[in-house]
């Protein structure tokens, strides 16, 4: 099993940033990629982005590309997330996510660990 911890959420103005940290502790040896996703009231859960463990290879998705970077310690057992130049869209519940899937994967489902969440709210 893998223990996911997310912090770092919170409210800040149009245009701010926030910096979002996930450790993981446990059965870390079994993963391959660690992600974030987000979900927004009555929307669905959404990828943001993820970063390969070992090799620290990122993918981002296109509504976040070039205001958000995903990296990793050295260990690669805490995640961070650092977004710049929020906007009111990008409030929502913040999730942490680990895979065992040997492959760079966007899909939510892929993903076997999830943490409890933090709320990152921008207001206008």
């Amino acid at each position: 099993q893998v223990q996911l911890v997310e912090s770092g959420g919170g409210l800040v103005q149009a245009g701010g940033s926030l910096r979002l940290s996930c450790a993981a502790s446990g059965r870390t040896f079994t993963i391959y990629t660690m992600g974030w996703f987000r979900q927004a009231p009555g929307k669905e859960r959404e990828f943001v982005a993820t970063i390969r463990r070992t090799s620290g290879r990122t993918y981002y998705a296109d509504s976040v590309k070039g205001r958000y970077t995903i990296s990793r310690d050295n260990a690669g057992n805490t995640v961070y997330l650092q977004m710049n130049s929020l906007k009111p869209e990008d409030t929502a519940l913040y999730y942490c996510a680990a895979s065992r899937v040997i492959s760079t994967t966007i899909t939510p489902d892929d993903y076997d660990y999830w943490g409890q969440g933090t709320q990152v709210t921008v207001s206008s």
